[in-house]
């Protein structure tokens, strides 16, 4: 966090510096005021480019074997450019090297721990294992060190989802 200030300085330095030597290369007829104007706009600048990319740089930091299955854009009226270009907020992954299957009944089990960042003040990450019969295409979360299902969260998934995709297709 305290790099992240470091940075946001630093650009509005800048810009405040580049403001400055327009200043003095135009023989002082830009106005004054133009040197804050400038560092306000390096600030929002770099903060911008630190939220867009918070996205990219998530993914790249995960090992090769998670698959973001899903991943939200927002959009805010404080953030009026989140109109025009939505703003990545949150994903979720799956790591395809910590599933477990199973067979029950005949039909093949995959039991799989979904994680979830969400970009807020600070980072935030939940996990929660689930358990996907990939036959039925039903997932359902597991709770409690027992790991029992919650029957009353059974979701049934098309065909054509992420998240059977990535847990169900076999490498």
């Amino acid at each position: 966090m305290i790099w992240h200030l470091v940075a946001a300085a630093v650009a509005g330095l800048g810009a405040a510096g580049v403001a400055l030597l327009l200043r003095a290369l135009s023989g002082k007829r830009l106005p004054r005021w133009i040197i804050p104007v400038c560092a306000g706009l390096g600030l929002i600048a770099y903060q911008i480019n630190y939220e867009y990319d918070w996205y990219g740089n998530k993914v790249q930091q995960l090992p090769d074997s998670a698959q973001v299955v899903s991943a939200e854009q927002s959009r805010m009226p404080w953030r009026p450019w989140t109109y025009l270009y939505p703003l990545t907020t949150a994903f979720s992954v799956v790591d395809r090297d910590k599933l477990v299957e199973s067979q029950a009944g005949g039909e093949r089990l995959v039991e799989f721990i979904l994680y979830r960042f969400e970009m807020q003040y600070r980072d935030v990450l939940t996990h929660q294992a689930y358990l996907m019969n990939c036959s039925a295409r039903e997932s359902v979360p597991l709770i409690g060190d027992s790991r029992q299902p919650d029957l009353d969260r059974l979701r049934h998934l098309a065909s054509d989802d992420p998240q059977l995709e990535a847990v169900c297709t076999k490498n």
